[in-house]
Parts: C-alpha cells; sequence; structure tokens
C-alpha cells in the first residue's frame, strides 16, 4: 500500500511526465493540467487500493488516461483546437519519458504537427497509440492499464497507425529553422515588409489561426497580413519557444502608445530553406503563457 506519507513525494516525480500525456490525449495545455490535478486526486482518494503488481508510474498513467477518456467523452463529438505549449512545460521530460523501441520521440510527439493529427483518432484508439508508441508501454501494459484484452490493443494500434499514415507526412516536423531565417523573419515582419515576406514562405506554406480558416499559399498569406495586420500598427516580435519549435510573441501598442500588449503568438515551421507553416493564435489564455513583457520591458521598444 502507498502511505500518505509517501505519496506527495513519489507521484511528484512523475508530475510533468503525466501533464504533457494529458496534452497529447486532449490538445490543450488548460484542459491537461485540470486532468492531471483529478488524476492526482483520484490517485491520493485511491492510493489504498495500489498495489505492487503494477508499476506507480503505470498506475498513474492508468489513472490520467481515464481521467482523460471522460473529458473526451464529455465532449461528445466536439474536436478542440490544439493549442500551443511552452517548451518550458513540456521538453523537461525529454530525454527520460520514452523507451528505446518508441516510433515517435519525445520532439516529434509534441509538435503541433502531431498532436493536431492525432486529435482525429477515437480516444481509445488515441490512448493506445501513445502509451504503446510514444511511452513504449508493451501490449500486455496498455491491455492492463485500459482493461482491454492484448488482440483489442494491438487491433486499435494497427487503426490508429494507419489513420496516422493516411494523414500525417512523414517529414511533416521539418527541420531545425535555422538562425539566419528567423531572424529575417524578424525584420520582415517588424517592418511589414511584403516583398521581403513573400521570399521567405515556402509557396505552398500556410497560415493557420484557429478558429478563423486556414490561408494557404505564400503570396495569399502576405496578402492577407498586409491588408488585416500590418496596417493596424507597428509591431515587436520577441523569441519564445512552443512545443519544440521557434515561436514568436508579438506586441503592438496599447492605445496610450506608451506600452505594447501581447497580441498574438506565432509559432513556426521550416524546411530549413523557408517557411513552410506559420500557426498564429490569439486566445488570451494562450497568450498569458507566453507573454514576455515584463521580462523583456517592451514598454522602452
Amino acid at each position: 500500500m502507498l502511505t500518505a506519507e509517501a505519496f506527495g513525494d513519489d507521484v511528484a516525480v512523475y508530475r510533468s511526465e503525466l501533464l504533457v500525456h494529458c496534452y497529447r490525449m486532449l490538445g490543450t495545455i488548460d484542459e491537461a493540467e485540470d486532468a492531471v490535478q483529478e488524476a492526482l486526486g483520484r490517485a491520493w482518494q485511491g492510493r489504498e487500493t495500489f498495489r505492487k503488481a503494477i508499476s506507480l508510474r503505470g498506475w498513474l498513467y492508468r489513472i490520467a488516461t481515464n481521467v482523460c477518456l471522460n473529458v473526451i467523452e464529455s465532449r461528445k463529438r466536439d474536436r478542440v483546437a490544439v493549442g500551443p505549449g511552452p517548451d518550458r512545460l513540456l521538453v523537461a521530460i525529454a530525454p527520460t519519458e520514452a523507451g528505446p523501441e518508441a516510433r515517435y520521440d519525445a520532439h516529434e510527439s509534441i509538435s503541433l504537427a502531431f498532436l493536431t493529427v492525432i486529435q482525429v483518432l477515437p480516444a481509445r484508439q488515441r490512448a493506445v497509440l501513445l502509451l504503446r508508441d510514444v511511452l513504449s508501454f508493451s501490449a500486455s501494459e496498455v491491455a492492463a492499464l485500459l482493461e482491454m484484452t492484448v488482440p483489442a490493443v494491438n487491433s486499435a494500434l494497427q487503426r490508429a497507425r494507419s489513420t496516422l499514415h493516411n494523414r500525417y507526412p512523414s517529414d511533416s516536423t521539418g527541420l531545425s529553422s535555422p538562425r539566419d531565417l528567423l531572424e529575417r523573419y524578424v525584420r520582415a515582419w517588424e517592418a511589414a515588409d511584403v516583398a521581403g515576406l513573400v521570399a521567405l514562405l515556402r509557396e505552398d506554406a500556410v497560415l493557420r489561426m484557429p478558429p478563423m480558416p486556414m490561408v494557404t499559399g505564400a503570396e495569399a498569406i502576405v496578402d492577407f497580413l498586409a491588408h488585416s495586420i500590418f496596417p493596424i500598427a507597428p509591431m515587436r516580435l520577441v523569441e519564445t519557444r512552443a512545443n519544440g519549435a521557434p515561436a514568436f510573441a508579438a506586441y503592438m501598442p496599447e492605445a496610450t502608445g506608451s506600452r505594447f500588449a501581447m497580441f498574438a503568438l506565432l509559432v513556426i515551421t521550416s524546411d530549413g530553406r523557408q517557411i513552410s507553416s506559420i500557426d498564429a493564435f490569439s486566445d488570451p489564455r494562450v497568450l498569458a503563457r507566453f507573454d514576455m513583457a515584463t521580462e523583456f520591458a517592451l514598454g522602452a521598444l
């Protein structure tokens, strides 16, 4: 039995990786934090049921996964748009989270591209895929965690892999964005340099702005920015990281003109030469996690 005295210290070791698991399951950090809190509360209430036949880590994953399955069920058929997560919450566990048999490494499995695709999977298939191909639990372990048979686990995994094969390009994570490319992007954006920005975008680049429609093509993206964003006010970009990718907190002057306020988060993906996608977020709850106004004294810019 897991004693009350040992519970806090033992469970704290797994809190970060449980948060990332719930984030992958649910698609938003806010929901993931709530799910982890509920899961740890359930674990505390049911600590007397813990037995050494299952590892503490596996037991916690069972509880957290079931909490997530309940959340997804409560949504009915509504699909939540994936929200970004700060690297400081997502990448700290990368070295120890997955085993050598994982199909998706820690970096790829927190990318916006991967997270967006797995949200189309039925909830139980999603859970099986994450537990098997990201976290490297065995089929028998997953069967025990989800109260399924091993053949049912293998069948769900096969269907999930088939869906990902059809929807998730093998090169979707792209290459690291070169420093020079990011610096040129900042200069073009801050100067509202339309021609300069077109040159940085792939011809088939996409701009995603949930819940607004996606804009496809370099010319269409720059036309949208030139008519809808750039005329509003001069802007400043401050570099950050989200989902293992370069990102920028975008600021514009407040009404008084004396300070800058964050109005968007821009997550960048490139092919190593040009920018292939920009994921833009404006939800105030998202921005609050990335707002660096005090750290960078933006009022002085």
